[in-house]
């Protein structure tokens, strides 16, 4: 028999990882990807929607087969469910987005061993029911396409002065050639996390 305690309301389920459990910005899991494909917004949404189509389908399967999971073959299951769908996002991509799918390159197949799938699988998927478990997925999954794309549109501003194509800042301005570099991921993620730290901080002091 499953175990059905992890019962959180519809509204804490959609919104829960969007912020309080953020898994970039507040869990720091899954980390690879807002890291490498964030120099550009387009490849970081398009990196968010596959993660968020992953996590749906993962968790739907999941939460729909969680009263036959046996414990020693639990993670198993997950990994083969997990991987399933990543294969169908990235021939999908390949098919009918090849740049896109080249500009990504490895790190979409990663996404079978992104932490973040595998931890709303054991820690919600597996316990809870359908509507729970597609709730969390869609709310997990914008959270991390928010944050991703936030950290890819600070540095496509700053390493370019455009942001999708579009001109944002003034024709002196002086591109930051780092922001395209793994240097520019790691100081902007810092600031950002900084900043979060210091709200909540504030939040926790105030209440």
């Amino acid at each position: 028999m499953a175990n059905d305690a992890y019962q959180p309301s519809l509204l804490d389920a959609l919104t829960v990882g969007i912020w309080r459990e953020n898994p970039t910005f507040r869990l720091l899991i899954g980390m690879c990807p807002p890291l490498a494909v964030s120099t550009a917004v387009k490849p970081a949404l398009t990196m968010g929607l596959s993660v968020i189509f992953v996590l749906i389908c993962s968790n739907l399967v999941i939460s729909s087969m969680r009263n036959i999971l046996k414990p020693h073959l639990r993670i198993m299951m997950f990994t083969l469910t997990i991987a399933t769908f990543v294969t169908i996002c990235d021939l999908y991509l390949r098919a009918f987005l090849p740049d896109m799918s080249k500009i990504l390159g490895p790190y979409v197949p990663l996404i079978i061993v992104n932490c973040i799938i595998i931890f709303r699988a054991e820690a919600c998927a597996s316990k809870s029911g359908l509507l729970v478990s597609l709730l969390d997925a869609i709310g997990t999954g914008t959270g991390f396409t928010i944050a991703i794309c936030i950290l890819a549109g600070i540095r496509e501003i700053l390493a370019t002065g455009n942001l999708i194509g579009y001109r944002v800042m003034p024709e002196a301005f002086v591109p930051w050639l780092a922001m395209q570099m793994p240097v520019g991921a790691f100081v902007t993620l810092g600031l950002i996390l900084g900043l979060s730290a210091a709200l909540t901080g504030k939040n926790k002091g105030a209440a």
